[in-house]
């Protein structure tokens, strides 16, 4: 149970740090509109290591905040498939949650935003070039990247990490990928960060919202799910684990 509590509540930071930044570079009055990529990229690292912190201090001790992560370290026996399953419902319910908070820190900047499909992308992720193959192909590599990375950080080949600098390696991780894979589709790599707040956006009563987007929304879920299973198989094959 304790873990549920924990992997909620990190996610639900995650989201409130990575939707907030992008709600600051976004939303028409903001201080911080037109911030920039590298706002956002640095927000979203920053908001990884603050959720880890939370899930881990909460009672989550691999602090995952990602249902395709979960479902790497289930390959490799930290999860039961039921635990699976348990903890990615709590992870997009996390995610959920904490999109209704950015919508409520942020609740008179929606009237005054006209753009629809930018009002959307404050909650989840839409390709800059709309091509399903490609923009799948690109969440994968992105998410294996993130998956096998964090296997290598914390390999027994590396041994041990001091205790409180893991969380930070993993948002240096987030930055990178953001800086380097984020173009194409904004890197999503994880269905609780892209699903539970697209379900926010569609449930919450936004001033003046458009669509949202369902058409895509299967790629930053199946892709990241994929990724991670690719990685865990190249991992298994240097005998990382």
């Amino acid at each position: 149970m304790e873990n549920l509590l924990g992997e909620f509540f990190g996610t639900l930071v995650l989201i409130v740090f990575g939707a907030g930044v992008c709600a600051c570079n976004t939303l028409t009055k903001s201080k911080g509109q037109n911030g920039g990529w590298i706002c956002i990229t640095v927000g979203w690292g920053f908001a990884v290591t603050l959720g880890v912190f939370t899930a881990t201090t909460l009672g989550a001790p691999q602090g995952d905040l990602n249902p395709a992560v979960t479902l790497g370290k289930m390959m490799i026996g930290i999860y039961t498939l039921p635990q699976f399953l348990a903890t990615s419902a709590v992870q997009i319910l996390g995610g959920i949650c904490g999109a209704a908070v950015v919508w409520l820190a942020y609740l008179p900047h929606w009237r005054e935003t006209e753009d629809k499909g930018a009002k959307l992308g404050i909650f989840c992720t839409a390709p800059a070039i709309r091509n399903y193959p490609l923009n799948f192909l690109c969440e994968f590599i992105a998410s294996f990247f993130l998956m096998f990375i964090i296997w290598m950080i914390f390999s027994k080949q590396v041994g041990a990490i001091p205790a409180g600098l893991g969380p930070y390696l993993v948002g240096v991780l987030i930055w990178a990928l953001g800086l380097s894979l984020g173009g194409p589709t904004g890197y999503a790599m994880n269905p609780a960060r892209d699903l539970g707040p697209r379900i926010a956006h569609a449930i919450l009563p936004i001033a003046g919202k458009g669509g949202n987007d369902w058409e895509y929304a299967w790629i930053p879920v199946l892709a990241p799910m994929a990724g991670a299973l690719f990685a865990y198989v190249v991992a298994a094959v240097f005998s990382v684990f």
